[in-house]
């Protein structure tokens, strides 16, 4: 199973379209370089920004969806993912398990918490693609 990371604008706009297109395109490159995998697409829970765009073409595609996030989650709209994971109280403190977690990683935008877990995959020496 190659768990493939999303992060990216949970809270701020974007345009949708651009998000969509970059997203099908990150995937598919992932998807080419790994053709036997079996896949799940790992993300911060919430059913909101590029977390919510991620988790549905990962239902499209038959994968399977993982949710990796604090306890301040359980308290907005969440995508009905097939695992959940919660860490920590506060915003970041689900950022080591996640990162554990992935083989990849995906990020579209996003702020501070996205901009330091790409970071820190970096340094993990993960495929790792950024998209602005």
């Amino acid at each position: 199973m190659l768990n493939i990371g999303v992060v990216g604008y949970s809270d701020k706009k974007f345009d949708e379209d651009s998000a969509k297109a970059l997203l099908a395109t990150a995937l598919k490159r992932i998807e080419k370089n790994h053709k036997s995998k079996e896949y799940a697409l790992v993300s911060g829970l919430t059913d909101i920004g590029i977390p919510a765009l991620a988790y549905r073409m990962a239902v499209e595609n038959g994968w399977k969806t993982i949710g990796i996030a604090c306890s301040k989650a359980k308290d907005m709209k969440c995508f009905n993912v097939d695992e959940t994971i919660i860490v920590g109280d506060e915003w970041g403190d689900e950022s080591e398990t996640f990162l554990k977690k992935i083989d990849c990683l995906i990020r579209v935008g996003g702020g501070k918490q996205s901009k330091a877990e790409t970071k820190q995959s970096k340094k993990w020496d993960f495929l790792c693609m950024s998209m602005n």
